[in-house]
């Protein structure tokens, strides 16, 4: 990765850092620990730092970083990066497959009612199906053990999209 790519962290003044991280995580405290950490000599340094920041974040920062996540078969609107990002990552839910757009809504309710919060899934690279799927294992789990699924997952697409913030390798995939 190029020096240009990282300076998107390590050089504007940290309000603006944070700006550019929270297109990533919705958490304010987590963008500031981030950038706190600056500068990073390479991309797995702020991976490291991204991922270290989110296993320390109490659980209402996380919940925060989940209302910025639209629900699993949910088109996300908007220009922000993070609806961009979310389009891409759900993009393998088929938009014509009403039977399982209808399911994934239906999981989302029952989701939203047991846990009161978004489902949050790593959706890249997985079908409509496979998302159902998932989904449907996850309302099984008891609160503590889908609250370490969430960090998980959410730790996951943090990862993912740092990586596409700083234009690892150009385009990142997924």
């Amino acid at each position: 990765m190029g020096s240009s790519a990282l300076s998107r962290i390590n050089d504007p003044p940290a309000e603006l850092a944070e700006d550019e991280l929270l297109s990533c995580c919705a958490s304010p405290v987590w963008a500031r620990a981030v950038v706190a950490g600056r500068p990073y000599s390479d991309i797995d340094a702020v991976i490291a730092a991204a991922g270290a920041a989110l296993t320390a974040l109490p659980w209402p920062e996380i919940a925060l970083a989940l209302a910025a996540h639209p629900r699993i078969g949910a088109r996300p609107s908007g220009q922000h990066p993070d609806a961009a990002w979310s389009r891409r990552e759900q993009a393998g839910v088929d938009r014509d497959d009403n039977r399982t757009l209808a399911a994934l809504a239906e999981v989302n309710r029952a989701y939203d009612e047991r846990f009161g919060h978004v489902l949050l899934i790593f959706a890249s690279g997985k079908s409509g199906a496979e998302l159902l799927e998932i989904a449907q294992e996850r309302l099984r789990n008891d609160e503590a053990t889908e609250r370490c699924v969430i960090r998980d997952e959410l730790g996951k697409i943090v990862a993912l999209r740092v990586e596409r913030l700083l234009d690892v390798h150009g385009a990142v995939t997924g």
